[in-house]
């Protein structure tokens, strides 16, 4: 495959490995890429697997290239190989991805697409879907537009936390950091840039500082229309700086959140989709609590579900809206639901343990029982995955 990058990216059969975040994800039935659990060991074997696809690759070479200066024993290369597999290999009809060669070594068989981090040299030349993603979003370097020069740490950390904190939100798509700073200092074409990387949404935003004062300024451009959906601004005080940091980028997050349901369930949808009925849903449960508007929510989360069995996402909105439901003391059938709500947490957490929506929807569960210390902890590890 050549040269490779320690920020290419490669697609394989629904999957993309990251290398610059270092991550695996998988594509759901809308197109749209979602973060998969996948231990580090387990990584780094597929990201050797993957960089040499089609050839074998030994165990010497896996033992250099994952436990350098390390002495291991084989079974460790074994296990991560299998952990691979059970993620791979789920509903594969063709055998495994991962072909073992008998006293040599494994080859990985699926064929590989390589992407590269985008420059003004290879952005014409290089293979990308076409479609964008619905929440699929890049976060552009801010511009800094104080006086001094020194103040633009500020404005990529602004930048940084943004692209970290969008790309904890359930659904969303976001470009890495490394590849958005490519665009640093170009004349921006949302446009152009929304066909080069795939993506619907483009985030850009300044900060302005005087004295001990920050103003934030930020804009959401649909790249398909090139057209303006959302700007605000945010300000703050510098005597606490990282405060100020995180305090502004998780608002604007959040923002960002509630705002692209509104945009994405405004767009007609003569087929829709298991994303399509998600956000329904999440829109619904913005509204006031009332038997109507719980009832829509679930509805919706029920639909989604039903599309996609294996969505973590519907199982863990559909058992809050339940739980939801039964606090507000609007169910009909308390216990059946409960019960229910019970069920799809387990699946759930199953299928992805560290998945925020799905502890915060256990956490529901537990308060609907009445067992609120044990409900605490599960909020707690929600926030911690997800702060915002």
């Amino acid at each position: 495959m050549g040269a490779l990058g320690r920020d290419d990216v490669f697609l394989f059969e629904g999957f993309r490995l990251d290398r610059n975040v270092r991550a695996l994800f998988w594509r759901d039935a809308t197109g749209a890429f979602l973060p998969g659990v996948i231990g580090s060991r387990a990584l780094d074997v597929l990201d050797v697997l993957v960089g040499r696809a089609g050839d074998l690759v030994s165990r010497d070479e896996f033992m250099a290239a994952v436990w350098p200066a390390t002495t291991v024993e084989d079974i460790n290369l074994n296990m991560q190989i299998a952990a691979l597999r059970r993620v791979l290999d789920q509903g594969r009809a063709d055998g495994s991805c991962i072909q073992t060669i008998p006293g040599r070594g494994y080859r990985f068989v699926p064929a590989v697409t390589l992407l590269t981090t985008p420059s003004v040299a290879s952005t014409t030349s290089r293979s990308l879907p076409t479609a964008a993603p619905r929440l699929s979003i890049v976060v552009l370097p801010f511009a800094n537009l104080s006086n001094d020069p020194d103040q633009q740490y500020f404005a990529d950390a602004i930048t940084e936390d943004l692209t970290t904190d969008l790309s904890r939100l359930a659904g969303m798509l976001v470009i890495s950091r490394n590849t958005a700073f490519t665009y640093r200092n170009k004349p921006i074409d949302t446009k152009q840039i929304g066909r080069e990387l795939a993506v619907r949404y483009v985030l850009e935003g300044s900060v302005r500082r005087s004295g001990s004062e920050v103003r934030v300024t930020t804009q959401l451009i649909d790249a398909e229309a090139d057209a303006h959906i959302w700007a605000e601004r945010f300000h703050g005080d510098m005597s606490d700086l990282f405060a100020l940091q995180d305090e502004i980028t998780s608002r604007i997050a959040v923002a960002l959140d509630l705002e692209l349901i509104g945009v994405e369930t405004a767009r007609p949808a003569e087929h829709p989709d298991a994303l399509d009925y998600i956000l329904r849903g999440r829109a619904a449960n913005l509204k006031p609590p009332s038997r109507d508007s719980r009832a829509a929510a679930i509805s919706m989360f029920e639909s989604a579900l039903e599309l996609d069995p294996r969505s973590v996402e519907a199982r863990s909105l559909l058992a809050a809206a339940l739980m939801a439901r039964r606090l507000d003391n609007l169910s009909d059938s308390a216990a059946t639901e409960i019960a229910r709500g019970e069920e799809l947490v387990g699946q759930a957490l199953a299928a992805s343990p560290r998945n925020p929506l799905a502890h915060y929807a256990k956490g529901q569960v537990l308060r609907a029982q009445n067992r609120y210390e044990e409900a605490i902890p599960e909020y707690q590890t929600a926030i911690a995955f997800n702060r915002n």
